[in-house]
């Protein structure tokens, strides 16, 4: 647990450092025992890297051979690994917005969706340690896309924004922001004795991607570990590995920004966090809530605070870290934020499964992209255990990957286009099938058997115990943090702005940046009838 902001008194101070109360300290070393007492005491710092679409388990620490990630296996490696963390969406905006409350997409108002506002009203952990006397940044990409301003922001939720400097990167579609840099410029303006709050958004590996970019670093195919749902072919292999180029980018400039901490002698009072913030954008992984989609990376070091060498199997999601980084530093948790504090869990010195309570995990999506007539979404919600994946799908009428006029939730990539052009033999019909088909109402999924999702159990007899209870378990979480999808007015998630590119191909509302006013009546009639 975090010790007291205040400095110890002398009494406590010896019984610290062990000498007891009787002890005498020369008058020559009073300077030095109150340097050593501050550093007993100083409140930690916070670092968040978190990267742009980045599945589990593609990091070295987990096993991947196709990516070369020394900073985040170092993390691991003295730290603890987290084997199964979950973003709360698939998809960027939404995740990060529940990142920074601590609260699921469905509390979370137009926030919980892709590309909207995110309003003024809801706490986020960068103000409240702002509050409490942290010095505050970001780089490249905090929370968005959407528009915080129109949310009633001054600057982005994730704090004031580093973004001067750049720099060559190794293929062509990279950013150029130097964000390594960028964290240097923070530190050195950092006033003397306060503690910061970093959040490192790189842009990798967001797509697109240079083709080819792996192979020419010298990644080979053969390493490439194509999922279950994807064709295992060259095309894919290469794919793969690009993908990789970015994520090794990433891993870069943490490495960069840790030696940094190493060299100010802050390391070992740093609380880092590594972590993707969705799943990989590949076909049937970003925007869908199966296991590519919502399965991240993580791990996080705290110097002798937290053992390390460690690999926890309990389950962690995005909405936990607020409550982390609060009680870390001493600070009263709101109560609105349901997430809960990994604390207990950093500090407990275990390995395998730490808390039994933590024994499953929810998530949910609204509206990615401008993919459906009227600007819609695709709705769902899933529960997630050790040994099953069940998902309530609430608009079966819809395209999940977005209309077929080009199935625009699917990011472009050499893999989608595959998929689209070989969508009439029999193998590739299958998963083109797979991505893009329409869902049924609810799917179930033996996880450890079927880490790919391939196999609906949902219809299955033999599964029909498991299905309702999970399905009672979700609905009775959905129905405790007021969900409007299963309390009756899960409309007024379609009526929410879209600020980001609307496509003019699709019929009905396409107004950037507007509340649709059909589904806004819609949801406001039934609201009022609920309540």
């Amino acid at each position: 647990m975090p010790m007291s902001h205040n400095i110890l008194n002398r009494r406590d101070f010896l019984k610290t450092i062990g000498l007891g109360t009787a002890a005498f300290i020369a008058p020559g070393c009073i300077g030095a025992t109150q340097r050593l007492a501050e550093k007993h005491t100083r409140r930690p710092n916070i670092l968040l890297a978190i990267s742009d679409d980045q599945s589990w388990p593609y990091a070295g620490a987990y096993g991947c051979k196709f990516v070369n990630t020394p900073a985040f296996d170092r993390i691991a490696r003295e730290g603890v690994l987290f084997n199964y963390a979950y973003c709360p969406a698939p998809q960027c905006s939404p995740a990060r917005a529940a990142l920074l409350t601590g609260r699921n997409i469905w509390q979370l108002e137009e926030a919980g969706t892709h590309g909207s506002l995110f309003p003024r009203k809801f706490k986020v952990y960068t103000d409240l340690l702002e509050a409490a006397g942290y010095h505050v940044g970001y780089t490249c990409k905090g929370w968005g896309p959407g528009s915080w301003e129109a949310g009633g922001w001054t600057r982005n939720p994730a704090g004031p924004e580093y973004n001067e400097r750049t720099n060559t990167p190794p293929a062509n579609r990279i950013n150029k922001n130097d964000y390594a840099g960028n964290f240097e410029d923070f530190l050195k303006k950092r006033p003397e004795g306060k503690p910061f709050c970093f959040w490192y958004g790189c842009k990798e590996p967001h797509r697109s991607y240079e083709e080819g970019s792996g192979l020419r670093a010298g990644k080979k195919p053969k390493d490439a570990e194509v999922p279950s749902f994807l064709p295992n072919n060259k095309l894919v292999q290469s794919d793969l590995l690009d993908y990789g180029v970015e994520i090794d980018w990433f891993d870069t400039h943490l490495g960069r920004m840790i030696r940094m901490l190493e060299k100010m002698g802050e390391l070992d009072n740093t609380i880092i966090v590594v972590t993707g913030d969705n799943g990989m954008p590949f076909p049937r992984a970003k925007a869908n809530l199966y296991e590519q989609g919502t399965h991240v990376p993580l791990a996080i070091r705290w110097g002798d605070k937290v053992k390390g060498g460690r690999a926890v199997d309990d389950f962690v999601s995005f909405i936990d870290l607020a409550p982390t980084f609060l009680e870390a530093a001493g600070l009263k948790i709101p109560p609105e934020m349901t997430g809960r504090s990994l604390m207990s869990v950093l500090t407990s010195n275990k390995s395998g499964r730490v808390d039994p309570k933590r024994d499953r995990v929810f998530t949910g999506r609204e509206r990615h992209t401008h993919a459906r007539p009227d600007n819609l979404g695709y709705p769902c919600r899933a529960i997630r255990t050790y040994e099953y994946l069940y998902i309530r799908n609430f608009e079966q009428d819809r395209w999940p990957a977005g209309n077929p006029e080009g199935y625009y939730d699917i990011d472009s990539s050499p893999t989608k286009t595959f998929l689209l052009e070989n969508k009439g033999n029999e193998r590739g019909r299958k998963l083109f099938e797979l991505a893009c088909s329409k869902r049924p109402a609810e799917e179930l999924y033996a996880i450890k058997k079927d880490p790919g999702c391939l196999q609906n159990l949902a219809e299955d007899p033999a599964y029909a115990k498991v299905t309702k209870r999970l399905r009672a378990e979700l609905e009775r979480v959905l129905k405790e943090q007021k969900d409007p999808r299963i309390l009756g007015y899960g409309d007024i998630f379609d009526s929410y702005p879209r600020f980001s590119h609307m496509r003019e191909e699709f019929e009905g509302f396409k107004e950037q940046g507007k509340y649709n006013p059909r589904y806004k009546r819609k949801a406001e009639a039934l609201m009022n009838k609920v309540k």
